[in-house]
This record gives structure tokens, sequence and C-alpha cells, in this order.
């Protein structure tokens, strides 16, 4: 299969990718474009997630590529990064599953698992046989995690207990397995668990009447006395620390994510504007028009240099805190300015599901907000340049 340039990839950056990556891309755009995306605009409708396509996406051999126990070739957090924009520019919903199970499940135990565990669990969730889901956000805790965490751990012998309540839980009610973070009572610190989604006290509830990744089946979590034992306990999860190194991995990747919507939006908009008549012409050719595909494209291109050069510091093993932080809150900044624009373009019909801008709309609204905040980036960031911590 033939590479081919995005048309928002300005100055063909992707093309700098290795031959055997780019056909990997090539393999997965051509997966998208003829079997995810004819049935988005109904489930999106629906709020339902296409879970028999799952397996077809493991097929691409794209979903559990950073770990040794599972990776198929060879790859870079650069090329992760394309494949996050690959999936959002088709659909946001879909590429917020593929960073739950590929990103924070499996990040969470390649990362924090034990080598018993990486080798049991990575596989199964590489090859699409379980879905996992991320269970830190809760109802009264979200950018306070680090020390607000609510829901509590007690050790019971060779058992965990596991006690409190989860929000914002994406994949929770249809997953096999949850990682649960959750406080130790005997020494106040953040720990870990592999917790089966069937086992005794633990319930999802789906979160209804969401406008924003309406395909993403998001849940409220309770768990009441959910006994779990010390081997599915994160063996090198010993603090929120640890956490954190999870989160800034998938951070680097939401903020591709972030360029990948706009980069889905700014294509539907362009495309609709060369096919648009009025005044007896296409509005593309109003210069009007033009102004908002080119401050699109401004955007794209400035985003994606950014979160290039995130990933290039990831794969050099320099990537810190706050440079995850900055790829995320301008690239998702910068998202929310360009499908506003990509929707004005299309006018009434921007708010129909029809034309697709409608869609990327609506969901840049949630990728805004999850894994760090614009504001909590910006605190993050903030720290690291003054010195100060200004959180509180």
């Amino acid at each position: 299969m033939t590479f081919e340039s995005l048309p928002s990839d300005f100055f063909q950056l992707e093309a700098s990718l290795p031959e055997h990556q780019l056909a990997k891309l090539m393999e997965l755009r051509h997966y998208l474009e003829t079997e995810i995306k004819p049935v988005l605009t109904d489930h999106w409708d629906r709020a339902e997630f296409p879970q028999a396509l799952v397996k077809g996406l493991a097929d691409t051999g794209l979903i559990g590529m950073a770990w040794e126990e599972t990776q198929p070739f060879e790859t870079s957090a650069v090329f992760r990064g394309w494949v996050a924009l690959e999936l959002a520019r088709v659909d946001a919903s879909v590429a917020t599953y593929v960073g739950v199970q590929n990103g924070l499940a499996m990040g969470s135990l390649g990362v924090c698992g034990s080598s018993e565990q990486r080798a049991y669990w990575l596989p199964k969730l590489s090859s699409g046989d379980i879905v996992g889901s991320f269970g830190l956000t809760e109802p009264l805790s979200g950018s306070d995690s680090a020390q607000g965490l609510r829901t509590t751990a007690t050790r019971e012998g060779d058992d965990w207990v596991l006690s409190g309540e989860k929000r914002w839980i994406g994949n929770a009610t249809w997953a096999d397995i949850c990682v649960v973070w959750a406080k130790d009572t005997a020494d106040g610190q953040v720990k870990g668990f592999i917790v089966p989604t069937d086992s005794e006290g633990f319930v999802a509830t789906k979160i209804e009447r969401k406008q924003s990744l309406r395909i993403v089946q998001n849940a409220d979590i309770t768990l009441t006395k959910v006994r779990v034992p010390e081997a599915n306990r994160l063996q090198n999860a010993n603090s929120f620390a640890d956490t954190a190194t999870v989160l800034r991995l998938t951070r680097a990747e939401v903020a591709w994510a972030a360029v990948g919507i706009a980069v889905g939006a700014y294509e539907a908009a362009l495309a609709y504007a060369k096919e648009r008549i009025q005044f007896g012409k296409p509005i593309a050719s109003h210069q009007m028009v033009q102004d908002l595909l080119v401050k699109s494209l401004g955007n794209i291109t400035s985003s994606l240099s950014l979160v290039l050069e995130t990933s290039r510091m990831q794969d050099a093993g320099k990537l810190k805190d706050e440079h995850a932080s900055l790829a995320k809150a301008v690239a998702t900044s910068r998202m929310r300015e360009s499908v506003a624009w990509c929707r004005e373009i299309l006018g009434g019909n921007g708010i129909v599901l029809d034309y697709d801008v409608a869609r990327f709309f609506a969901d840049a609204e949630a990728i805004y907000s999850y894994e760090g905040t614009r504001e909590m980036n910006t605190l993050i960031v903030g720290r690291a340049i003054t010195g100060h911590a200004a959180f509180v």
C-alpha cells in the first residue's frame, strides 16, 4: 500500500518515518476509513461502542507496541504519536478506547507490573482477548488525585480489600479488568491493583446523557469491600509518583490525539468548502473561508511540531512532566480553536452529524479536559519555569 501524506501534514513531517512504519500507518488508515468510519455516525448518535471492531483494531498490531512482551516490531514514541493522530482524525472515541487499552491499562502494567504480571496480562490486552480500563478519577477527586484519593486498600492476609468510588472510567461497562488506584490505609501511599470486573462488590454503571465522546462507555464504579489477591497488586506501584509516570507517557499521546481531532475537522471542512456552492462558486474561493482554513492549518502545523518534539524527547529519555504538560495544554487549546473555525465554515450544516465536523466539535471538549485540564497542566509548567508551586 503506497504511502500518502495527509493534506493537513503541510510540511510532510510524517514522511520522515521509516518505510515499514509508514506501511503500518497506511494499513491502519485503510482499516479506519473502510471499517470504522462508515459506522461512526450511528454509534455516536446511539452512544454505543462498536465492540465488534475491537478485534480488527487489535489485528493491526498497533496495540501493545510499546512493550517487549507484545511489540510487533521496533517502534518509537514518535511512531505511536502518529498512530494516535491517525486514530483521532477518524474518531476521538476510538482513539480514546485505544488510549485507555494501550496507554493507561497496558501502561500501568508495563510501567508498574512485575515481569510475571507483564507476561500474563500484556499479551491478552494486546490481542483484544480482554478489554482493560483505568480507575483513578473519583467523584470528589480529579485534579487533586495525588492527595485527594479516597478509595482505600487494606491488607488482610494474602488479600487486599478495596472500597470507594471512581468516576469517568472509560471502557468500564464492558471491560474485563480495571486497574484501580487506591490509598493504602497502612502507609497512606497510592497503590495499583488489577481488579477483574466480575469481582464481588465491583459495580460499573454507565454515565448517561453525555454530549461529548458519546461512543466511549464511561462509567461510575463502586467498590464495596472488593477482595483482590496480593498477586494482583502492581508490584512496582508504591506511590503516586509511579502513577504519574504512567500519566506522563500517555499525556503526550493525548496531545497527539488532540492534533488528530483538529486534522479530522479540518479535512472535513476543506472537503465541504470545495463542494459547497454559494453565489455561483465554491465557498473555498471566498477569502473569509480561506482565512479560517489557513488559521486551522496553522494551529495544526504548530501543534504537530510541538508534539513531535515532545515524543522525540520521550524516545531520548529526556521527557519531563512539564514537557508533556505543555504539549497537552497547547495542543488541546489550539484544537478547540480549530474545530470551532471548521464548524463555522459549514454554517448550519456544522451542527449535524452528517458532515462529521459536529462530532469532532463536540468530542474536542472532552479531550480538552481529560488526562489533565489545561489549568492543571499550566500549573505544572508554571512550577517548572518559576520554581514556585501555585496549585492551591
